[in-house]
């Protein structure tokens, strides 16, 4: 009897203590919050590099997240609708929290700090390339290096003979010397040398500031102190210069401290004024250099008659230089005709002549035949246009295609994409020459130092020259008798230009492109700078310190392109409505407060980009004057004032980015759309706050799904009708209010390949099929990954419902049939991951990687209905996961079973498997593959964030796949 009182009396105190409860759990939340803020600005302040963030303080911090993000919203509007009778229930989970939440917070003390010692690199592996013919020159680098005796080595030789690649290849070897070496670094000097950029450069890999010091003195002190506290190999590429290594901050090597420098130059001056052991890199041998030169030009060229003495010929012609091996190679790629063949090595040999061996020219003219064989002067242009950029530099692929276009390099074609298509196809011409490289996972494009070189001197005389500093530190601008009147394109980008003379005007008479890129202390430019410039077509500030352009650009009236992006001081600059020529306007990241006047009246504009983030308002009427717009770009974290209606009317729109404060005005910009002439590439970004802005808009640059639309705290069938493009590929729904689950899976969006939905707390199901309907199954037919986050009210991904004195509804087997990857967490209420029904039918025949993360009432990840369990059969139920490589299953308090008792997942090609505080599991129902009775695991990682007694007590399918996998197993926690 006295349980039952006391249960009543509980009951009547949660009652009557309802509301103090309430407000004392309030209270502990802000206090938890601001704790949490705290730690998340103390760890905003660690900026060394050496240090990183406790697994536990990761772990507390996403803790106190879910209390204050998720679970108290969700107590705050059960609060606003309890009725007096479930105050005692609601009351009860209020005092379990406000326990929750002082534990949470007693937890967040962390007196022995929040970071610990980052486990030290020696340094990082560089890409390299197949090195031939250097095998005896790197024995005797490494010979030096490994010995006592050389403290400093010069590797010499002439452009394009492959110093550098012998070294990158020594370099990563080194990687493996950490008994020898604490750091080994890498870094390519050029021409001029920059002192204080190799000395910032050295600094940083040594994880020291030089913030604070402003002479080269003073930063070769700060350096030297820090070296002489590492035992480093140090690698200079490509230096031309003569400098001594204390004027960098560099100590000298010696017997004692066990550093060693290693040089590449083509001088062997430079070499001797360092004091190197100068190692000479020899041209290849004849049969190495016909090997190579058959390698980039494909040896099915020798089953062409007659070719072989000619070949052999032409490869004696390329003296053996790597480096012109390749290239001339690769512009031979694909020639069939013996005809072709003689006449290129006729050329060849005419361009050689007269060379002087051991000379720069006897590469560059080697590489310049190259050029001289591409088709057409256009991808010579393209090429040429390259060099504008600074030495190394990483140039990306759309960047440099968006500025041929500007400069009207590639011809005019029906639409953008054609010419982007254009530009590709020009890109990958010269990557297949081998006259540009591949870089940063194939987006971006580089040239090699030497075909920088050539292409350069190619444009130092006649008209049409260039003048490129690039990158060269420079602080004032070139002298006004260095622009010369038939100068056709300078580039000053990437330096710090800080001032041009107010009375200096360039007679430049002839100058098409203009680029002071990066100048971040450039704050004004003079009213007659531009004033002896009429042809310039191309202007680009970005990344500067301009605060006003000046009036005299409204003159520039064969101006195509005007580039601002990234100048965030920008506030003000003149009427644009002169510059009818006028196809690019970017102002991605500007400071400007309002639209530039005059911006109406660019009859020609092709490509305006207006994500400025003050930029609030948009005039209503000026953008749809833009009738020949195909590019708009419209971020920016504040509202703003982009019309559906206004957007739609832009007929030759093809590539669209921006967001609609309203579902209205989203359906309208779609209900418009020319069904012919919809946008090949879109982001539609609907609601959301400020805040939900920042993150998103990197993915629009994701070519593989180019047509993605973000939904966020929209209130989906309670506004408008929502209308959304068919062919949408990403869609993403966030903080979604409406009650029930969601309709537009009702859509037939057939070429939806991602979907995410994250916040959505009243959505009980994803995807519901009953006996009468099963529609919204088309919509996940092709859905290859699918994100489910924080969706608390989450009871099924999948529910199957049957009606009254029906079957069971037949799922088709196409549903999820090309799911790769299925990601969810923070779902409290889902008990099961898939429903036996899609199970028996196959339907997850694609599916690659299972994440299931913190659903704290999920009891098992194949659900099976109680009868067909207890079937007297004791059959295997074999369930097919062919393709399945990674499993993690993380804070899964509740999970009991995998699946069935009789059940067996069938997964050969799993390779990692991870499972983290999942204590209930008693079984593993793997089957992981044999051959002749043997297992052939592909497991290749088991970690474990469970007592290794929990592992040693687990039942498997077959214990012999446990013994097997022993020697991957690892235990993150005992």
């Amino acid at each position: 009897m006295e349980p039952i009182i006391g249960l009543a009396l509980g009951e009547v105190d949660c009652r009557i203590n309802f509301q103090n409860d309430v407000d004392d759990l309030r209270k502990r939340v802000a206090v938890l919050k601001r704790r949490r803020n705290d730690r998340v600005a103390e760890l905003l302040t660690v900026d060394d590099l050496e240090k990183q963030v406790k697994e536990e303080v990761e772990g507390w911090i996403e803790d106190a997240r879910k209390v204050i993000e998720i679970e108290m919203p969700d107590i705050e509007e059960q609060v606003q609708n309890v009725s007096s009778w479930s105050r005692g229930n609601l009351g009860r989970r209020v005092r379990q929290k406000i326990q929750e939440v002082r534990e949470i917070y007693d937890r967040g003390s962390f007196p022995e700090g929040l970071v610990i010692e980052r486990s030290p690199a020696i340094g990082i592996t560089l890409p390299t390339e197949n090195m031939v013919g250097e095998v005896n020159v790197k024995e005797k680098i490494w010979e030096y290096l490994m010995g006592h005796e050389v403290g400093i080595i010069g590797v010499c030789g002439i452009g394009g003979v492959g110093k550098t690649t012998v070294m990158k290849h020594i370099h990563n070897e080194l990687l493996n010397e950490a008994s020898r070496f604490e750091k080994v670094v890498w870094f390519t000097v050029s021409h001029p040398l920059n002192v204080f950029r190799l000395q910032d450069d050295i600094a940083m890999a040594m994880k020291k500031s030089l913030s604070d010091c402003w002479d080269e003195l003073s930063r070769a002190s700060r350096l030297m102190e820090a070296m002489k506290k590492a035992k480093y190999a140090l690698i200079l590429d490509d230096v031309w210069d003569k400098f001594t290594l204390h004027r960098i901050g560099i100590p000298e090597p010696t017997m004692e401290n066990g550093c060693k420098i290693v040089i590449t130059s083509r001088s062997i001056d430079v070499c001797n004024y360092l004091k190197c052991k100068v190692v000479k890199v020899p041209p290849l041998p004849e049969q190495e250099s016909l090997n190579l030169f058959l390698d980039k030009v494909g040896r099915d060229v020798l089953r062409i008659p007659n070719l072989e003495k000619i070949l052999k010929l032409m490869v004696v012609e390329c003296a053996g230089l790597p480096l012109a091996i390749v290239v001339i190679a690769g512009s031979m790629r694909g020639v069939q005709d013996i005809f072709d063949w003689r006449n290129a090595l006729r050329e060849l040999r005419q361009c050689v002549v007269y060379t002087e061996k051991d000379s720069e020219d006897e590469i560059f003219k080697r590489l310049k035949f190259s050029y001289d064989r591409l088709p057409n002067s256009t991808i010579q242009e393209c090429f040429l246009y390259c060099s504008l950029h600074p030495e190394d530099w990483e140039i990306g692929r759309q960047d440099l295609i968006e500025a041929w276009i500007c400069e009207g390099i590639v011809e005019k074609l029906r639409s953008r994409r054609e010419m982007h298509d254009k530009g590709n196809a020009i890109l990958n011409r010269l990557l297949n020459c081998c006259l540009l490289e591949e870089a940063y996972a194939k987006a971006c494009v580089k040239m090699h130092d030497v075909v920088r070189d050539m292409a350069l001197r190619i444009k130092s005389t006649g008209s049409g020259r260039f003048m490129v500093k690039a990158r060269m530190r420079l602080t004032k601008i070139p002298n006004e008798d260095e622009w010369n009147e038939d100068l056709d394109k300078v580039s000053l980008m990437k330096n710090e230009i800080s001032y041009i003379p107010q009375n200096m005007s360039p007679k430049c008479l002839m100058l098409s492109t203009l680029i002071l890129e990066g100048n971040k202390g450039l704050r004004q430019i003079s009213e007659c700078f531009f004033a002896n410039m009429p042809l310039l077509k191309f202007l680009d500030l970005s990344g500067s310190g301009i605060e006003v352009l000046p009036n005299s650009i409204c003159n520039l009236e064969n101006l195509t392109a005007l580039i601002l992006c990234g100048c965030q001081r920008l506030v003000g600059m003149p009427s644009l409505s002169k510059l009818k020529a006028l196809k690019k306007l970017d102002l991605d990241g500007a400071g400007l407060c309002e639209a530039p006047k005059g911006i109406e009246m660019l009859e020609n504009l092709e490509y305006l980009d207006l994500s400025c983030p003050n930029l609030r308002v948009l005039p209503e009427g000026k953008i749809s004057k833009l009738f020949r717009l195909q590019c708009l770009r419209k971020r920016g974290i504040f509202p703003t004032e982009l019309r559906g209606e206004e957007v739609a009317r832009l007929e030759m729109l093809e590539w669209f980015e921006g967001r609609f404060d309203w579902l209205k005005d989203c359906s309208s910009f779609v209900r418009k759309l020319n069904h012919f002439r919809r946008p090949s590439h879109y982001f539609i970004k609907v609601g959301g706050t400020d805040r939900d802005m920042e993150g998103h808009f990197w993915k629009f640059n994701n070519n593989d799904l180019p047509k993605q639309v973000i939904l966020s705290r929209c209130n989906i069938g309670e506004e408008d009708e929502l209308v959304l493009p068919d062919d949408v590929q990403d869609l993403r729904i966030e903080h979604y209010g409406a009650a029930g689950d969601i309709s537009v899976f009702q859509k037939d969006f057939t070429q939806l390949r991602t979907c995410a939905l994250e916040g959505c707390r009243r959505i009980g199901c994803v995807v519901s099929l009953s006996s009468s309907s099963s529609t919204s199954s088309i919509v996940m037919n092709n859905l290859e990954v699918l994100t489910l986050k924080d969706l608390i009210g989450l009871r099924d991904v999948v529910k199957v419902e049957k009606t009254r004195g029906s079957l069971a509804p037949t799922i088709s087997p196409l549903i999820f049939s090309n799911l790769k990857q299925l990601t969810i967490s923070f779902c409290s209420k889902l008990k099961k991951l898939f429903p036996c029904e899609l199970v028996q039918v196959q339907g997850l025949q694609n599916l690659e990687l299972i994440e299931v993360d913190d659903c704290r009432g999920m009891e098992e990840i194949i659900g099976w209905e109680e009868e067909e369990e207890g079937n007297q059969t004791t059959t295997p139920i074999l369930i097919p996961f062919p393709k399945l490589r990674i499993l993690k299953l993380k804070s899964l308090v509740e999970l009991k079973r995998i699946c069935p008792e009789r059940g067996v997942m069938v997964c050969e090609s799993l390779n990692s498997i991870n499972i983290h505080l999942c204590s209930k599991v008693k079984r593993i129902p793997l089957c992981l593959g044999r051959e002749n009775g043997q297992p052939l695991p592909a497991v290749k990682s088991i970690c474990i964030f469970n007592p290794k007694k929990w592992w040693e007590s687990l039942e498997w399918e077959n214990p012999d796949d446990k013994i097997v996998l022993l020697p991957f197993l690892k235990f993150e926690k005992e």
